[in-house]
């Protein structure tokens, strides 16, 4: 596959990102920062109706989301996720689904000097190459598309890249990380979801699903999987989280796993806390916490399957120094402190999704919006 390091992809202008360190500063030179997860557009949903206005400006205390701060974060292209809790099911799920692609498509409009949409790997470059944030789509959760392949269909052509198989509950046809086992992985209907996908140019992303389901969906895929948002297992014993057993079959398939900032998914003691009546304060997290989750993943599955994926505006606390989007900075400054060279931080940071951008082509007899 395409190493976009070695092909010498580079001409973005400089971003303007809170980081010093010789090593962060060449990475954001090297590649976009590619976020798997943000929560945003739930977000507005519940603060503000949906609406688009004044993310320009700061945002504190309402969104841990604005354009100040994704610029000061290095951020060069997000995965904007469109979701439906798990209690809303069939057409409800739908159109709660279709509300948020709504937003994320108004958001870009009313800011086309910052954010470009994209779905593929040159429509991320082309986006970054003329210093805007390329955006893109990801469906959370299975069940917004109501068992069926023509709203999966139709939703790729509104532009989601990537779904999840489930979200915190088991869908009819798949198994969740947190949920109790229904079907032993994929039923023969979440094979066709899996094979549609890998059809249209979908993203099969296995995140918030059972380890049984990784395994079935490696197995059935034709494409590289994702985790948008998961960090490793045997780091941090959380569901949420990866087996080394699945993270080890991801250089085979051509995956990347995104590692997530969630306190509860990368230190155990916030792990504990979560499952418990937490009558007592959170235990502190840092991005040490984070850090050692990164290098594990490089330590299984090498520096070329390994990404990020923060949850921002997911959940209401973050690592400390890490609350916002700014985060990722704090992230680079400290794994290239540590020794990361700039072009291993640029292959964490975007080329790895870059290339998984690359591998999975959509099937042009199905048009998409801007096609």
């Amino acid at each position: 596959m395409t190493d976009n390091v070695a092909a010498g992809h580079r001409s973005a202008p400089q971003q303007r990102a809170d980081v010093t360190h010789p090593a962060a500063v060449e990475a954001l030179g090297l590649a976009p920062l590619i976020d798997g997860h943000n929560d945003l557009a739930w977000e507005a949903r519940d603060s503000s109706a949906y609406s688009v206005e004044g993310i320009d400006g700061d945002m504190r205390g309402v969104y841990q989301t604005d354009i100040p701060r994704l610029r000061r974060g290095g951020v060069g292209a997000q995965f904007w996720s469109v979701y439906a809790p798990c209690d809303q099911r069939g057409a409800d799920a739908v159109t709660y689904t279709l509300e948020q692609i709504d937003f994320v498509h108004r958001m870009i409009a009313r800011y086309p000097e910052t954010f470009a949409f994209a779905w593929s790997g040159d429509d991320v470059r082309r986006a970054w190459d003329g210093g805007r944030i390329a955006s893109l789509l990801g469906a959370e959760g299975g069940h917004s598309i109501d068992g069926s392949l023509a709203v999966l269909r139709d939703f790729a052509r509104l532009g989601v890249r990537y779904m999840t198989l489930t979200h915190n509950d088991n869908t009819p046809w798949a198994d969740s990380a947190t949920d109790e086992p229904e079907h032993g992985g994929l039923t023969a209907f979440g094979r066709e979801v899996v094979a549609e996908m890998n059809r249209v140019g979908m993203l099969v992303d296995l995140s918030h699903v059972a380890a049984s389901t990784m395994h079935d969906a490696l197995d059935v895929t034709s494409a590289p999987v994702i985790f948008s948002h998961s960090s490793c297992r045997a780091v941090t014993d959380h569901p949420r989280n990866v087996p080394d057993d699945v993270l080890r079959r991801l250089p085979d398939n051509g995956g990347v796993v995104m590692i997530a900032y969630v306190p509860y998914f990368v230190n155990q003691q916030s792990a504990d806390w979560s499952t418990s009546d937490r009558t007592t304060p959170a235990p502190p997290t840092t991005v040490e916490d984070v850090v050692a989750h990164v290098e594990h993943a490089r330590e299984v599955v090498g520096v070329d399957h390994i990404g990020l994926g923060s949850d921002y505006d997911g959940v209401e606390v973050f690592p400390a120094g890490m609350g916002d989007v700014t985060g990722h900075a704090v992230l680079l400054q400290r794994l290239a402190e540590r020794g990361w060279s700039g072009t291993d931080l640029a292959r964490l940071m975007g080329d790895n999704v870059l290339r998984v951008l690359d591998a999975t082509a959509a099937d042009r007899s199905i048009p998409r919006e801007g096609a």
